[in-house]
């Protein structure tokens, strides 16, 4: 924090999430009880929010590589103060949809452009702490941010949380703007790049998934986010009806129930910032993702309201020990020149995830069981870990200089 880039941008960060939760927050309110939307619209929400993250990232990446990160990032903060405006005057499911479908087009160039300026101005060694400190952002304002919604909501309507949305949007415009953000020059573009159009954007596309696939770590990391992903995208549409038809229990447990993935990682971030001088990034991804395992295995097998707290809690603690690591070990070995693209293309794949779990949990709950998909969760965290220790043993990657 005491980086001035890094603290203002930590400072848009928490602005600019809060109002994305309250307007997040609104849009569900507005579809499920004035337009009174089916729980697959409502859900419908959600996947219009997140569809464009896994299909446009990898394209924007490109863009990011090429343009000036800080207009980048204020031009992102402008353009979806302006789309925001059009939540106020949506009044029908697609033009909702369409809305957020365009916010999360422009988000896409804002993630990883936030990314490169991480990487840019925090000094190796400090890397770890920076991504904890992002995500205790994102954890501290998914905990409060429902809550705050609700009572805004509830009291005044939706449009004031939309109205709180384009002022963050602002805030944090302002915020990046007032510093400088200077990212290291490029070496020079290979010789048989082509000079520009379609071909030169999928050329640029290819090179950062080349580079991933061929970087043994990196590629586990991108699985160990993806399968974290997964199965808290199952979890998300299942745990109502499991708290309602395996736990026998009422709505104020299904909240607490919710609420316990949250504290589970805000909990789990300093934690991960503190072991991370004893333990390597990877050891701390594997364990994130056993851990993750045992979480959904207690969820399965224990159907106990103090088990689900405890379940719940496990599975957002471990999701800490993949997150800041993986991000901080894709910032560490990823080049300047490649830096968007990287963080686009894993961001595209762990979104994806996180849309298939959403989307198979409802289709393997008819066919399973709730329980058993929490179980067939847990298999999959394990199979994925044993897999990357073994990938990670045959292919040792590269040490960051």
């Amino acid at each position: 924090m005491r980086l001035t880039v890094m603290r203002r941008v930590w400072y848009a960060q928490v602005v600019s999430l809060l109002g994305d939760f309250l307007a997040l927050f609104a849009v569900i309110s507005v579809v499920s009880f004035r337009l009174h939307g089916t729980p697959a619209q409502v859900t419908g929400v959600q996947i219009a929010y997140m569809l464009p993250f896994a299909l446009i990232s990898p394209i924007a990446g490109v863009f990011v590589d090429r343009w000036p990160v800080k207009p980048t990032l204020v031009s992102s903060d402008l353009i979806r103060a302006v789309l925001v405006c059009a939540l106020f005057v949506a009044g029908s499911l697609w033009q909702i949809y369409v809305v957020l479908g365009a916010l999360s087009c422009v988000s896409t160039f804002f993630a990883p452009a936030q990314s490169v300026t991480i990487r840019s101005h925090v000094p190796p060694h400090g890397l770890i702490a920076a991504n904890a400190l992002m995500q205790l952002a994102m954890m501290g304002v998914r905990v409060v941010g429902p809550a705050a919604a609700g009572v805004l909501v509830a009291a005044f309507g939706p449009n004031v949380c939309y109205s709180f949305d384009v002022a963050s949007f602002l805030a944090s415009a302002a915020l990046i703007g007032s510093v400088a953000i200077v990212r290291p020059k490029s070496s020079a573009p290979a010789a048989n790049r082509p000079s520009g159009g379609v071909q030169a954007v999928l050329h640029d596309m290819a090179e950062g998934s080349r580079f991933i696939f061929h970087h043994a770590a990196l590629s586990f990391v991108v699985l160990a986010m993806a399968a974290g992903l997964f199965t808290i995208g199952c979890f998300g549409p299942l745990i109502a009806i499991y708290v309602r038809e395996s736990l026998h229990a009422r709505a104020n447990v299904f909240g607490i129930v919710s609420a316990m993935i949250g504290v589970g990682m805000f909990v789990g971030t300093p934690l991960v910032r503190r072991v991370s001088g004893t333990l390597s990034h990877t050891t701390l991804v594997l364990g994130g993702l056993a851990g993750i395992g045992v979480g959904a295995l207690i969820l399965g097998a224990v159907p106990l309201v103090p088990a689900a707290l405890l379940a719940t809690f496990v599975l957002g603690f471990t999701f800490a020990g993949i997150i800041v690591p993986a991000q901080t070990l894709m910032q560490q070995e990823t080049p300047h020149a490649l830096m968007g693209r990287i963080s686009s293309t894993v961001m595209s794949v762990v979104f994806f995830a996180q849309l298939l779990g959403l989307v198979l949990s409802g289709i393997l709950a008819q066919e399973l069981g709730v329980r058993p998909v929490f179980i067939l969760c847990a298999g999959i965290a394990w199979v994925l870990a044993a897999a990357g220790r073994l990938l990670l043993t045959a292919r040792p990657h590269p040490q960051p200089a």
